[in-house]
């Protein structure tokens, strides 16, 4: 898909017609021309925001991969100046609170901030409310649940609510990894996980070439354990699987 640089595999076809027979179907049309003809209408681009939710899963859980934040842990400890941490595919939010918890634990009073950003605009509200299933949170450390966390009580019992001191340091916003904003800064880290398994190799590397501009001259790119950039010339040299250095 133009849009979102996806690249559905035949195994994900299936679950993706699936989903826009019952969004048509919801939208009173009567056939995939009909929805064709209702996007190239939508001036708003409000269906078209609509349609990436259908592509997209957002798989997502909180600490996914510990060694990544162990990794991130002792970086942000040796560093100098405010540190920063890009959540750049960050769905619900889980990814990015996780790095919040990090570095509030790792630098305290220390200056830090995350920001995280995803092209779907549903999942991103989901983030700012910073409000989750109990059933969510296995992967939170018990020291984090007690210091960043809020356990819901009377109608909200069964949720958490991650605490306010982290909330004002993360913002999220609306961002395409294919035309990224301009106004993010640079960061320390950026975060790009479990993302460019849906795009071919082409796509991958105007995403990793359009990400340098936000990375510092030293700092760090992060990938999943399915991903490697090894194969793609973007300017990075890997440090070990998953860890991505400018040259």
């Amino acid at each position: 898909m133009e849009l979102a640089g996806i690249v559905l595999s035949d195994n994900k076809q299936g679950l993706f017609v699936s989903r826009l027979e019952n969004r048509v179907r919801a939208l009173g049309l009567q056939n995939y021309s009909d929805y064709y003809r209702y996007i190239h209408d939508d001036v708003n681009n409000y269906e078209r925001h609509h349609l990436v939710d259908l592509l997209t899963t957002n798989e997502t859980f909180f600490f996914r991969e510990a060694a990544h934040f162990e990794f991130l842990r002792e970086l942000a400890k040796s560093s100098a100046g405010a540190f920063r941490v890009w959540s750049a595919a960050c769905s619900s939010g889980e990814e990015a609170w996780s790095v919040a918890m990090t570095l509030a634990d790792a630098l305290r009073t220390g200056p830090w901030e995350v920001v995280g950003t995803d092209i779907s605009r549903r999942v991103l509200a989901k983030a700012r409310n910073a409000h989750y299933a109990m059933e969510r949170i296995d992967g939170i450390p018990s020291a984090f649940l007690k210091r960043y966390c809020l356990r819901g009580i009377d109608r909200e019992a069964g949720t958490l609510l991650v605490h306010k001191m982290l909330r004002e340091r993360v913002r999220f916003c609306y961002s395409n990894l294919l035309q990224p904003r301009q106004d993010l800064g640079t960061f320390d880290v950026i975060f790009l996980r479990n993302v460019m398994i849906y795009f071919d190799n082409d796509t991958k590397l105007k995403v990793v070439r359009n990400l340098l501009p936000y990375l510092k001259n030293d700092g760090f790119l992060v990938t999943g354990h399915a991903e490697s950039l090894t194969s793609l010339n973007c300017g990075l040299k890997m440090l070990r699987p998953t860890l991505y250095q400018r040259r």
